[in-house]
């Protein structure tokens, strides 16, 4: 990473994600894989808002196909209330959702107990 040396404090330019406020998918090692609005990124730890736990999902064979196309089933889809705010501490995959599927995987019903 290029950094720039003034006075005697190194300076790191600021990464800025192509997907930062955009609608993702993320999968994470422990906590699973949620779908909201990227509200920042730094390095595995990502924040989303607005964000819904994909617990189980159907209508999509992997996550890239829920990303691109949404489910086909969301009737027996299981994604819990949506939080207004989430960090995922261990992300190891993020996908750009494309608007149909956004549509999709926010209309899926909130799952609940």
């Amino acid at each position: 990473m290029d950094t720039i040396n003034v006075n005697g404090i190194e300076y790191v330019p600021k990464r800025e994600s192509v997907c930062e406020g955009k609608y993702v998918i993320v999968r994470t090692y422990s906590a699973g894989v949620f779908a909201g609005n990227l509200k920042s990124m730094d390095g595995k730890i990502v924040t989303l808002n607005k964000a819904r736990r994909i617990w189980y999902w159907e209508g999509a064979a992997s996550l890239s196909q829920l990303a691109m196309d949404g489910t086909s089933a969301p009737e027996k889809c299981k994604f819990p209330v949506p939080v207004d705010e989430v960090m995922l501490t261990e992300a190891i995959e993020i996908l750009a959702v494309t608007p149909k599927a956004e549509k999709s995987i926010k209309g899926v019903p909130i799952w609940q107990k």
